[in-house]
This record gives structure tokens, C-alpha cells and sequence, in this order.
């Protein structure tokens, strides 16, 4: 099983990024990290059915909608949406997905992990990409210190369990 760094690391190794639960509103933490990705160089689609845009960029209404798909999905929606969220990663393929999680309950849902594991996907279920993508700032070196300390980020990552590469 792959560290939580490990899985971090291999996620953040793929350049074409979903993100499902961008808002509306630029102060969330879904896009926060649209933003911050966007920066870091990678290809990131906002996903919302209830937006057109998000920030001067198309909005799409489902992962299914992005032209050419992409290679890794992170899931800021309300815990009741996150497992359907999940359920599409796996029947498009996609591998790779990471479900915020911070100082509160976040996106995270039982069901959506026993989806993500039952179908054989790379879960983080919990953190924050912005802990782990370069540059990380002080407020986020800080999170990810107290949540490791108090036991609130995975220590390990199952691997993926389908033939595709990850």
C-alpha cells in the first residue's frame, strides 16, 4: 500500500484534472484549489450542473461532459453526492481520485470509499491537494502537521486494483 505522499505524489503526476463541486462562489476551498492547479501548470475542468462558468472557465455539468476526459478527479461536494461522484470515476475509468477532507467531515462518505474500493480505485479519503502541491504555503504545511498529528489524514492508500497504469 502506497503512503499517503506516495498517493499524493502519483495524483498529482497526472496533468488533467477535474474538479467535481466547484462553486459559484470564489471563496471555497474547491476553488481555491481550481485556482492554485491552475497556476501549478495543469489542465483543470470545473464541474457544477448548476454552473455555466466558474471563474472565466466552462463549467460542466458531470465528469462525462469534459472532452477528452481526464485523468484524475477531486470531489468537494456535499457527503450525500460524493459516492455517485465516485461511481462515475469508476464507470469512465477513471482511476484516480481524491475526496477533501480537513478539519471537519468535508466531502468524505463511507459509501463513497466503499465504492472507490469495491471498484478497485486509488482513494485519498482526506487532506487537502494544496498539502502536497508545490509551492505549498505555510497554511497548508501547518493543516497537514495537525491533521497528521491528530490522526486525521490516511496514513496509507490502497492502490488501485484494475488493469490500467497508475
Amino acid at each position: 500500500m502506497p503512503t499517503l505522499a506516495q498517493a499524493a505524489a502519483d495524483f498529482l503526476a497526472q496533468k488533467r484534472l477535474a474538479i467535481v463541486g466547484v462553486s459559484r462562489r470564489a471563496d471555497q476551498p474547491a476553488n481555491f484549489n481550481f485556482r492554485k492547479l491552475r497556476v501549478a501548470g495543469y489542465t483543470v475542468f470545473p464541474v457544477n450542473p448548476a454552473a455555466a462558468t466558474v471563474e472565466g472557465a466552462t463549467c460542466y455539468p458531470n465528469l462525462r461532459a469534459i472532452p477528452g476526459g481526464v485523468d484524475a478527479v477531486l470531489i468537494y461536494t456535499p457527503p450525500a453526492a460524493t459516492a455517485a461522484v465516485v461511481r462515475e470515476c469508476a464507470d469512465l475509468g477513471i482511476a484516480r481520485v481524491w475526496i477533501h477532507r480537513s478539519l471537519g467531515g468535508g466531502s468524505y462518505s463511507a459509501e463513497a470509499e466503499a465504492v472507490a474500493r469495491e471498484r478497485g480505485l486509488a482513494l485519498i479519503a482526506g487532506g487537502c491537494p494544496a498539502m502536497f502541491c508545490a509551492p505549498v504555503d505555510v497554511g497548508h504545511k501547518c493543516l497537514r502537521w495537525l491533521l497528521t498529528f491528530a490522526g486525521r489524514l490516511p496514513k496509507e492508500v490502497a492502490a488501485p486494483t484494475s488493469q490500467r497504469p497508475v
